[in-house]
């Protein structure tokens, strides 16, 4: 098709092919913040095997709100200093749980004499990055620190202490579970009594009755699962 009023020499009505149409512009990637440059999210001995530390106690959300980078840095800080202090620096690992990934952007507005003639309040009011912070919602643990049981007191006085680094409502909680894995401290001795357990690290893998027989070596051979509809199971059980 051809039209009439055409620009620079262009007909303004002409219908291109699928693979010849004019893509649209490049949009700028957004800029990531202004973040700390190389944040933590791990400090202590976190290079510690699992059956070291066996307690966890754990800072949880009351809220659902944001928390910016700036706090949780400053959270780890403060937990970091008392638990240093008071237990030993090989005495804990401390895990931030939740991550910033949600960009905060700021419309910049000025203040001089005059301001009112040089920008024009909200329109193209889209702002630039000026941070990151971490969407929480309630029951979501926000930090954790795995320790020895004579230190419970010690790491639950430090994260009442990191705290006060963050707004809104948050509950500690002395964790049921073995160390930062998903089982419970009774549950995880027995299996590593009947040798089912397999250290990962600061996790650990609990061996069940999946897979080849013959693929298997003899002490990965067991006569009961370890898990049954998701309630754990022991040998010496009926």
């Amino acid at each position: 098709l051809q039209g009439q009023g055409s620009r620079h020499g262009e007909a303004s009505g002409q219908v291109l092919p699928a693979d010849q149409e004019q893509a649209l512009p490049q949009v700028a990637v957004q800029p990531r913040g202004a973040g700390p440059e190389d944040p933590i999210f791990d400090v202590g001995m976190k290079k510690f095997d699992v059956d070291i530390f066996p307690s966890c106690v754990h800072m949880v959300s009351w809220e659902k709100e944001n928390i910016t980078s700036e706090a949780l840095e400053a959270a780890r800080v403060a937990c970091n200093k008392y638990l240093t202090k008071h237990a030993g620096k090989e005495a804990f690992h401390i895990r931030i749980r939740c991550h910033p990934f949600h960009v905060l952007r700021i419309n910049k507005m000025l203040s001089c004499a005059g301001a009112d003639r040089l920008q024009t309040g909200m329109r193209g009011a889209f702002g630039k990055a000026n941070g990151l912070c971490a969407r929480v919602g309630i029951g979501q643990i926000l930090l954790s620190v795995r320790t020895k049981p004579a230190n419970i007191e010690i790491a639950t006085e430090a994260i009442r202490r990191a705290k006060f680094k963050f707004p809104g409502r948050q509950k500690i909680v002395v964790s049921k579970k073995w160390g930062f894995t998903k089982y419970r401290q009774d549950d995880y001795i027995e299996w590593k009594r009947e040798g089912r357990v397999i250290s990962r690290g600061v996790h650990a893998q609990v061996l069940n009755n999946k897979g080849l027989l013959e693929a298997r070596p003899a002490d990965h051979l067991f006569l009961k699962p370890a898990f049954n509809c998701g309630t754990p199971l022991h040998e010496d059980e009926d």
